[in-house]
């Protein structure tokens, strides 16, 4: 197990995502959704001849990392920007070709347990949510302003929620709401007395939808993978952790599509595109966390990782 400092929280997956990484070497990687750093501290300490460029939309969250990767010195570099910025980021940063990339989708838990800025139903505070708080509509202006079928498109596709329609209709009927404990007992008691009495709070699913929508989150992710592919080197990889069936489903189908090629001549006509596949799907499954991460983590427990290797160029 790769060692961590215990003063910060500590990564998901961090030795699953280390075995991937490990065949690798040295390099430039670049680890797309810093957070507090812990992905990226392993990735340092794993291979002393790797440079990392570490991107993050939250101010807040570059801090911490900057802090927790200062040891490293100029091997690191910060940029608080969107991920789906990443080429861009990583070629005035002259960090290419990429040895290897990591994504790790959603929240962090130092967003999470930041009461403050409104990210979970288990703090009363105003209905905020988004990354990087400096711009744009804030979680408020979702739930006060969306019609009915927004609200409830939005539930369904970026979190699954089961009762998406009952739980939008609760919402236009008690605006405005103003703190996320109005949400949060507003979500409550539009589910069925089953869902209010599961493990997991049932306005979970409201809040991750409506942080998605928020922050565009899943509109990020294709453009930032395939700029990842791109400037993956031969034999570099990529990994990625989603938490939520929308950010996962993106994920797989860019991945396989690489995989597997696809051609985009016409079917009756012999293949002049030069199509062919871009990596190699270390597993074609997911993986997921053990048991016993997910006890002392439960925060773990809905991730899921999937990871590529890219190919050598075809000869011609």
């Amino acid at each position: 197990m790769i060692a961590a400092a215990s003063a910060f929280h500590e990564p998901v997956m961090v030795d699953e995502i280390a075995e991937v990484f490990a065949p690798v070497g040295g390099g430039w990687f670049v680890d797309a959704t810093l957070g507090g750093g812990g992905h990226a501290e392993m990735l340092l300490r794993q291979h002393p001849e790797r440079r990392l460029l570490g991107i993050d939309r939250d101010p807040e969250a570059i801090a911490a990392a900057q802090e927790r990767l200062a040891p490293f010195g100029d091997r690191v570099t910060f940029r608080c920007e969107r991920f789906d910025l990443l080429g861009e980021l990583a070629d005035t940063a002259g960090a290419g070709p990429i040895a290897g990339v990591l994504f790790d989708f959603g929240v962090s838990s130092r967003q999470l347990d930041s009461g403050e800025r409104g990210f979970s139903h288990r703090h009363d505070a105003p209905l905020d949510m988004r990354m990087d708080a400096r711009s744009g509509p804030d979680a408020g202006f979702v739930a006060n302003t969306y019609e009915f079928a927004e609200l409830r498109d939005l539930l369904k596709h970026n979190a699954g929620e089961r009762y998406a329609h009952r739980i939008a209709a609760a919402i236009v009927a008690a605006r405005p709401l103003h703190t996320t404990r109005e949400l949060a007992d507003t979500v409550k008691a539009a589910v069925p007395a089953a869902a209010r009495r599961a493990r997991r709070h049932p306005a979970m699913r409201t809040f991750a939808a409506i942080r998605i929508e928020v922050n565009d989150e899943l509109n990020l992710i294709e453009p930032a993978m395939r700029a990842a592919l791109a400037r993956l080197q031969p034999r570099g990889r990529l990994a990625a952790l989603a938490y939520h069936s929308g950010e996962d489903s993106i994920v797989k189908i860019i991945l396989r599509e690489a995989a597997d090629g696809v051609c985009e001549c016409p079917s009756t006509l012999p293949c002049i595109c030069g199509a062919a596949p871009a990596v190699r799907l270390l597993r074609r499954k997911v993986t997921r966390p053990g048991a016993a991460e997910v006890e002392q983590n439960p925060r773990a427990a809905s991730a899921v990782m999937r990871a590529a290797e890219r190919l050598e160029p075809a000869l011609r």
